[in-house]
């Protein structure tokens, strides 16, 4: 397919730059470094031809993750949760349609990863093509890894200039991969993760996605219908980097210009990966192209908010709520309300999660009481927004 030239500094690669990225890969210092880690007893030389030896036949970046990352994917999920499950009944009947997923999101690397999984043991065709914010990028190596796994990137820290002209570029990508190179698309509802669990859509993010029709003139529900957009939730029973969440909540407290550093978004990556997450689940929502037209004749700014608020009531109603969301919002509000949905051994169990995820925060002046409340109402969070939604 003839690949604009305007999308070489965004998209992920191509058949024909997949061999010479993978030995860029390989020759990396830092990422030779790394596979040293896996196998310190072999060689260096030993080590790189059995990447090239795996690598042989790939040839797309469909192909890259099916030979490399499902079976690391398997592992993660194998090790590091109680199961993964997919609620995609909303899009069974159409299953060689192509979807742009806005989703919730709760792992920079693992949301996208794990759905990949489940679309591809759910039998669809290809997986998704995600957006990666280059502050990520911190290394050549990560770049090229993440371009080889379909992804393309999303520029961040520019001015409002240059943010105009990227969110025009990136939006004209995603409409072209969904309708011309026959992809799935999957973006977050909004820029970073929700660092209390309460999920909310951001109205520039639809207005983004709105820029990039090849229609000239259209309106912004007839751009957005053509990229079949799907609101899905991510429900984790527990998040293994909310200890983390909860000491910047405190560091931003004490310190209003506290930023995180490069290493810090390292660290929440592994801590992410690695880290305990009991269990997880996936839920597709109606796809937006049954209801939009109920929201077309809106002003174009009152359009974006209730489209946002709409996606969000898809995003909350679709959460599987775990023992854990109900003890925390009792605790909160000092109240037995929702004991029915948990045993003292489910308390119990999450008392000890608690003052274990505790433990690991280390800072000077440690809040305990507010650190705590800051813990729980990342969990209590889903609750309240999905009882908002009966």
């Amino acid at each position: 397919m003839n690949i604009p030239a305007e999308f070489d500094e965004i998209r992920p690669y191509e058949a024909e730059e997949m061999h010479q990225a993978f030995e860029d890969l390989i020759n990396d210092r830092q990422f030779s470094a790394i596979m040293k880690g896996f196998a310190p007893w072999l060689p260096k030389g030993l080590r790189n031809g059995l990447l090239r030896l795996a690598f042989w036949g790939v040839k797309t970046p469909l192909d890259f993750q099916k030979r490399f990352m499902k079976p690391v994917v398997k592992y993660i999920i194998r090790k590091h949760t109680d199961g993964c499950t997919f609620d995609n009944k909303a899009l069974a009947s159409k299953p060689e349609e192509r979807y742009t997923f806005v989703s919730n999101h709760r792992d920079i690397v693992l949301d996208s990863a794990f759905l990949d999984l489940l679309l591809v043991n759910a039998g669809y065709s290809t997986t998704v093509e995600i957006g990666i914010g280059d502050n990520l990028l911190i290394y050549p190596w990560i770049k090229r890894l993440v371009r080889l796994n379909k992804a393309f990137t999303v520029r961040r820290g520019l001015t409002a200039h240059e943010m105009m002209r990227s969110s025009q570029l990136m939006s004209r990508y995603i409409h072209f991969a969904v309708t011309q190179k026959r992809e799935n698309i999957w973006i977050a509802q909004r820029e970073g993760r929700a660092k209390d669990s309460s999920d909310h859509t951001q109205d520039s993010v639809l207005k983004m996605l709105a820029m990039g029709s090849s229609v000239e003139g259209c309106s912004p529900a007839d751009s957005l219908r053509e990229l079949n957009i799907v609101p899905l939730t991510i429900s984790y029973e527990f998040d293994p980097c909310d200890y983390l969440k909860a000491q910047e909540f405190q560091q931003k407290r004490d310190n209003p210009a506290f930023k995180k550093s490069r290493q810090d978004d390292l660290d929440n990556m592994k801590t992410g990966i690695l880290g305990y997450k009991g269990r997880v689940h996936y839920h597709c929502g109606t796809p937006i192209n049954e209801w939009i037209d109920e929201l077309k004749e809106l002003p174009r700014n009152e359009f974006f908010a209730q489209l946002s608020l709409r996606i969000d009531r898809e995003i909350h109603r679709g959460y599987r709520l775990y023992p854990c969301n109900y003890i925390a919002l009792d605790e909160l509000e000092n109240t037995t309300a929702y004991q029915k949905h948990y045993t003292t051994e489910d308390k119990k169990r999450f008392e000890q999660y608690l003052a274990g995820q505790m433990d690991k925060i280390e800072l000077p002046n440690k809040d305990e009481a507010y650190l705590r409340e800051r813990l729980l109402t990342m969990y209590a969070n889903p609750l309240r927004n999905y009882l908002l939604t009966q």
